[in-house]
């Protein structure tokens, strides 16, 4: 346990709010962008390596099971060490990988720098502590919406900016424009102001992250494989089942350390348990489910029995335009959740959650009707997606912050998988005769699972209870609230 003489305060000069906001959201662009930029490449790396779609999926997992651990081991270590120079070192290793992957001969070296971009899974934790530690406390909230929501945005123009990168020149151009942005994300990251509170003192907890990146790794694996091994394969049961046994340990392990690397007693408090269940939740209903749908929906030919028959690179334009909206919206929700506390802008999103899968179910017949849809959905996304780490700020000691959203991006990050999944096994139950194509109904099932997801994040929304607005009350730029009670 760390004692107030032994933590480190500095003097920082101050910065403009719109440049902090400005260098976290390029950096956000870094890892959001990142972790889509790979899907339209998946074909062209298919006939370069004469490799099987399994195996050039591996691009993407590698990606996925080094985010997940990173998103939480580093909001950590940025906690202790200063999250300014953490940042920075992330989006240098992210150039790093993109680098060995353009340089590679083989896709095992694809591969191997996607594992190593991977590590940009810790970013968007950091950028919500230097916000937390930086910004005056009447714009934090709105910091941290803009920067949630900028994610979103990024994720979207990933595929459409690798799909022109693709169409137009070839995969290799996708690894260095990535790692152009990285290294001037890095650039611009040394404008940001030192971290004003580091504990040098504090110890890393090697045996706590030792046992969580299996864990986690190992209900990836057996998740994002499910719909091509089966739920009831062995691989899959085995890979969950032991990741869920070494996650059990490590939770008991993190209970009785004195300094964890998660301190898993946030999550034991009514608000913050309500919020990381209610993300958990949502992450497999709105975020996980819908990607894959709506684009299968938009991408099947118009014969099918659901289909707009757009192109890929149609449909990625598409999506952006609705995500921009959604975006635009962001310092709304911001403004709600500092006002009002995150909870509001929770409830406004599951509502808008609910009204997306009753639009989605009833105008999905043509585009105009399916660009509407994917409007009110994004209106859901940039609320949930911005509520949550408000509500973090508002019960979590400042010094905790990249630590405690760390958790909730790992959260994020496995229950999308879960939800794509099940949205897979429900597309795959109902198929037209003679075809690979899902039908009406199948497509149905996926809105339902959307609407449920939403009405019952919406219970949890309402338990979570008001107030919340001023407990960020304790914080001042720079200053660490509550020194010790982060680890009772």
């Amino acid at each position: 346990m760390s004692s107030p003489n032994e933590l480190v305060r500095t003097v920082r000069p101050q910065r403009p709010v719109p440049l902090i906001i400005a260098v976290l959201i390029l950096a956000d662009i870094v890892s959001a962008f990142e972790s889509t930029m790979m899907f339209n490449a998946l074909p062209k790396m298919m006939t370069t390596f004469n490799a099987t779609a399994v195996e050039t999926s591996w691009t993407l997992t590698a990606f996925a099971l080094v985010a997940a651990t990173s998103g939480a081991v580093c909001g950590r270590l940025g906690d202790i060490h200063g999250r300014r120079t953490l940042l920075i070192v992330l989006l240098l290793f992210s150039a790093v990988g993109s680098i060995v992957s353009v340089s590679a001969s083989s896709l095992t070296g694809v591969i191997t720098g996607r594992a190593i971009q991977g590590v940009a899974g810790g970013i968007l934790p950091l950028c919500y502590g230097i916000i937390r530690e930086t910004l005056p406390k009447d714009r934090i909230a709105i910091g941290v919406s803009m920067v949630a929501s900028a994610a979103m945005l990024a994720g979207a123009a990933g595929t459409v900016v690798s799909g022109v990168i693709i169409d137009t020149l070839s995969w290799h151009y996708i690894f260095v424009f990535a790692a152009v942005v990285a290294l001037i994300a890095a650039v611009c990251a040394l404008a940001l102001p030192r971290s004003a509170f580091t504990d040098r003192t504090a110890r890393v907890d090697w045996p706590g992250a030792v046992l969580f990146a299996p864990a986690i790794a190992l209900v990836l694996l057996g998740i994002t494989n499910a719909p091509r091994w089966s739920w009831a394969d062995a691989r899959t049961v085995g890979s969950i089942v032991t990741g869920l046994t070494l996650f059990a340990v490590w939770t008991w392990w993190e209970l009785r350390t004195v300094s964890p690397l998660i301190n898993v007693r946030f999550f034991l408090d009514r608000k913050q348990g309500l919020a990381l269940l209610a993300n958990a939740l949502l992450s497999a209903g709105v975020f996980g489910a819908t990607g894959l749908a709506i684009q299968l929906l938009m991408q099947a030919p118009v014969s099918a029995p659901v289909g707009l028959g757009m192109s890929a690179t149609a449909a990625g334009i598409a999506t952006f335009c609705a995500t921009s909206l959604g975006f635009l919206l962001s310092p709304v929700s911001g403004r709600l959740s500092h006002r009002f506390g995150g909870r509001r802008s929770l409830l406004v999103g599951t509502v808008f959650g609910v009204l997306s899968a009753v639009a989605l179910t009833l105008f999905h017949g043509t585009v105009p009707q399916m660009i509407f849809a994917i409007a009110v959905l994004n209106i859901a996304l940039v609320f949930m997606l911005t509520s949550i780490p408000n509500l973090v700020v508002e019960g979590v000691p400042a010094e905790n912050t990249s630590e405690a959203t760390g958790v909730h991006a790992v959260a994020r990050t496995a229950f999308s998988g879960v939800g794509s999944s099940v949205a897979t096994l429900l597309l795959s139950l109902s198929v037209a005769p003679g075809t690979q194509f899902a039908t009406e109904g199948a497509y149905l099932s996926v809105f339902l699972l959307v609407g449920g997801s939403s009405a019952v994040g919406l219970v949890l929304a309402l338990l979570i209870g008001k107030g919340g607005a001023g407990a960020r009350a304790q914080d001042s730029p720079g200053v660490p609230s509550a020194v010790g009670e982060a680890h009772p």
